[in-house]
């Protein structure tokens, strides 16, 4: 560390008048000097001087698309007959339990229909429930 060495910037590489002081008082600074002065301003304005670069690092990272969707019952509507019809032909259920999945959603109770679907048919059945009278959530 005693050999260290400064770096000329060409002619102020453009810096402000206002900051021409202290740009020449950080270019006198050692290294271990200006690591120390960092720290310093990060502790007094609470930032970190490495964020930018991870929030760049995070943003530049492969979007994934979701690709298996659920469908949740959230309300019956006035309509509950046809609602548990179509939950009998889009689960394959009985009448019992099928009566008894759209009671407990008219409870307040959102009840998960399908999982695991592919958008399309989430869509498709989300139009079924949505003709019946209900309101659906596909996530």
């Amino acid at each position: 560390m005693a050999d260290e060495q400064k770096v000329d910037l060409p002619a102020q590489a453009g810096v402000p008048a206002k900051f021409e002081k202290l740009v020449g008082e950080i270019e006198k600074m050692s290294i271990v000097e200006l690591a120390e002065l960092v720290k310093v301003l990060e502790n007094k304005f609470g930032v970190s001087a490495a964020a930018p670069v991870a929030v760049v690092a995070a943003a530049a990272g492969p979007v994934e698309e979701k690709t298996s969707f659920s469908v949740e019952l959230k309300d019956v509507g006035a309509q509950k007959i046809e609602v548990i019809k179509v939950v009998r032909d889009v689960t394959a259920k009985g009448l019992k339990e099928s009566k008894d999945l759209v009671d407990a959603a008219a409870a307040g109770t959102a009840q998960m229909i399908k999982e695991d679907v592919k958008k399309e048919e989430a869509d498709e059945i989300a139009k079924k429930f949505t003709a019946a009278g209900a309101k659906v959530e596909i996530k």
